[in-house]
């Protein structure tokens, strides 16, 4: 039984039942059988705060069985090896698996080939040459990229990156540092986002170009492990560049003309978080749910408090609302629409309201909320992180604002 009126298509049907038993097969089945390795930060991570070998061989093993079952690249462009599903299918498949796997089940987020992690329809834009040498590992799984846009002085506002990339010969050097760059620490590639022309950068015309630059090339350096939450390890890192040679196959889209590449990244980062926020708070609304059914105060179960229940219900009307929201864009998306302000609107909102009511299903458990085994603790933390990432909600509603005064006011 469905409360969304839109039929989603029966091939996205059929992909998500197929891609939850996948999850079943390969990651939890994974995390059950691996559970002190997976569980325990002090076995996950090594002294410097980086995945163990034998960790990396567990992402990598998904994504190689997620390529071959057809799921890893399901929304690949078909002339990259992939699928050619669009964003709709992202979001509903991304939804599907956070609501099924939870925090715990966390090589989920390997099943999927994520837009700045994997291939995806921004590897149309790298050259032949570039396309010839890493598209078959990257489709198969083997290897894995990360993208290098945020820097230390530049966070929402991209544009006023210092990194630089200058005229060498026929290519380039680069030189700068970057910072939350997500799976650096583990990556065979980096998307590195570069001044090529400071004066157009400067006035914001142009002048970033983006590299397709290997980790092990000379110059590339995982400066320091970004640390979290309290966690002795990450998967974020700061980057050190110093005078890495670049030649033009590796030069990404037009010269000068490189931030529409993370423009478009970035809209696929916000249906992954939107999808991302509410399915987890799904699962978390789900556990909240069962728990007040069983859980029992002063002779009754505590379901029958409204203390406890109206909080729950408040939710499920936020995340209905968030579901709808997340949908809509994923549609205008794959129509062609850019959908600025609707995109905006929904990952705002899904973030918003998925930490709420992942915050109202701990105060549902009470102390047991808090604890490691429960997840609800590890699920407000992610949640939390995406109420920052891929733009601020305050950044989002200024770009809603500006789109509103722009004379964009259809809701």
């Amino acid at each position: 039984m469905s409360s969304i009126a839109f039929e989603i298509p029966d091939e996205i049907r059929a992909l998500c039942d197929g891609l939850g038993d996948f999850l079943k097969a390969e990651v939890i089945t994974r995390h059950d059988k691996h559970h002190d390795l997976l569980a325990n930060g002090r076995n996950t991570y090594d002294a410097d705060g980086r995945y163990v070998e034998e960790v990396i061989e567990l992402i990598r093993e998904v994504r190689m069985a997620a390529s071959r079952a057809g799921y890893y690249n399901m929304c690949v462009p078909e002339e990259l090896g992939g699928s050619g599903l669009g964003m709709l299918a992202y979001y509903v498949a991304w939804e599907h698996a956070f609501r099924l796997c939870g925090p715990h089940n966390w090589l989920s987020v390997y099943a999927i080939s994520h837009w700045a992690l994997g291939p995806s329809r921004l590897l149309e834009r790298v050259t032949p040459e570039a396309r010839e040498e890493m598209l078959n590992g990257m489709i198969e799984g083997r290897t894995s990229m990360c993208f290098g846009l945020s820097e230390p002085g530049a966070g929402s506002d991209a544009a006023a990156l210092t990194t630089r990339a200058t005229p060498d010969g026929n290519g380039w050097r680069i030189n700068g540092r970057k910072i939350w760059t997500t799976n650096s620490p583990i990556a065979d590639y980096c998307i590195i986002f570069a001044q090529t022309d400071p004066e157009r950068a400067a006035a914001r015309k142009g002048g970033i170009s983006a590299f397709l630059v290997p980790t092990d090339a000379p110059g590339f350096e995982v400066e320091s492990i970004i640390r979290m939450h309290g966690s002795v390890g990450g998967n974020e890192a700061q980057l050190v560049f110093e005078d890495i040679r670049v030649e033009p196959s590796q030069l990404v889209g037009e010269l000068h003309d490189g931030f529409k590449n993370a423009v478009f990244g970035v809209s696929m980062g916000r249906i992954y978080n939107s999808a991302r926020a509410l399915g987890l708070a799904r699962w978390s609304l789900d556990l909240a749910l069962d728990y007040s059914t069983t859980r029992q105060t002063f002779g009754k179960p505590i379901s029958e408090y409204q203390g406890v229940t109206f909080p729950l219900a408040e939710s499920a009307m936020e995340l209905h609302g968030a579901h709808l929201m997340g949908l809509n864009a994923a549609l205008l998306l794959d129509r062609g629409d850019l959908a600025i302000k609707e995109l905006s609107m929904a990952k705002a909102y899904a973030v918003e309201v998925g930490a709420r009511a992942i915050d109202r299903a701990i105060q549902a458990h009470g102390a047991m909320g808090f604890t490691n085994e429960v997840g609800l603790a590890e699920a407000y933390n992610v949640v939390r992180l995406v109420n920052v990432a891929d733009g601020t909600n305050e950044i989002l509603r200024r770009t809603i604002v500006h789109r509103l005064l722009g004379g964009d006011r259809e809701l």
